[in-house]
């Protein structure tokens, strides 16, 4: 075995404790597929990252993301807090942007003060889902179809489902059948009336022993945003709520470029709350 930085990042908040963590091993050379995953489930996290030397010449550095059970070619809140851990480690990226290199490819980042945003992938589906779709997922989430107010494929990797409610509260409220959604990827927003949020946002997607809610998610974040900005549900710029629900307190930053209307930048704030070294 080889002593190994080792950070845990709590990912969309600047207090500890109140995100998504995240496990990031800054030096995985020399460990296969196997050793990683192995690592990965032994944390008992959502995910694990590990940094290993870029084989692209335009990228800083590459990312093996895995979760319980099987590697990830892209995540949202693994892309940021091994970005937050690479940074604070003395990472120096080579122009403007920090450049990624991961399963999807190149993934471009920004520096926000001390807010870290990523471009999101384009979507691989979009468009309504069937009617048959909406129908289980209202009957899964215990709630009358009238209720649900939009729909669409939000696919950009996981088959995010996405509905989106009348209202904050009624997200809150889910209580959703793990049965019935077991093994489906949901996403539920609903509009805030008040306060600095736009929308809060719950995400539900198969776990080991059924229905699992994540904390707070940047591929649906991301997915949400591309499809609600397109169609004038949400405004260029907002901040969404999630994890709510579980006691945490995520923050999502979603903002089309101007300049560049194709390109949504999806962000949130990062904190290490363990630095040290692990022996793999």
């Amino acid at each position: 075995m080889t002593t190994r930085p080792f950070k845990q990042v709590d990912v969309f908040t600047d207090t500890p404790y109140l995100g998504n963590p995240l496990a990031v091993v800054l030096d995985g050379t020399g460990l296969t597929p196997y050793d990683m995953q192995r690592f990965t489930d032994w944390t008992n996290l959502s995910e694990a990252t590990l940094l290993l030397p870029p084989l692209h010449p335009e990228a800083d550095y590459r990312l093996r993301i895995f979760c319980p059970g099987r590697e990830l070619p892209f995540a949202g809140h693994p892309t940021l807090g091994s970005c937050h851990a690479w940074l604070e480690a003395g990472g120096k990226p080579k122009g403007a942007r920090i450049v990624q290199e991961c399963g999807v490819g190149l993934v471009r980042l920004r520096r926000d003060g001390l807010r870290l945003s990523f471009a999101a992938p384009p979507l691989l589906r979009s468009g309504p889902l069937d009617e048959a779709d909406v129908d289980r997922i209202a009957r899964g989430l215990g709630i009358a179809r009238a209720e649900i107010a939009h729909h669409a494929w939000c696919d950009n990797g996981p088959g995010w489902r996405a509905v989106v409610l009348r209202s904050a509260e009624q997200v809150l409220s889910l209580r959703p059948d793990r049965t019935l959604l077991a093994d489906l990827f949901v996403g539920v927003a609903g509009p805030h009336s008040q306060g600095d949020c736009a929308f809060e946002v719950r995400a539900f997607f198969p776990g080991a022993d059924g229905l699992t809610e994540d904390p707070v998610t940047g591929s649906l974040n991301a997915a949400l945003g591309q499809w609600l900005i397109a169609a004038g549900l949400a405004p260029e710029r907002y901040v969404a709520s999630q994890g709510t629900a579980l006691h945490r307190a995520g923050r999502v930053h979603v903002e089309r470029e101007a300049a560049s209307p194709d390109t949504l930048w999806v962000g949130g704030h990062s904190v290490t709350c363990i630095d040290g070294q692990v022996h793999l």
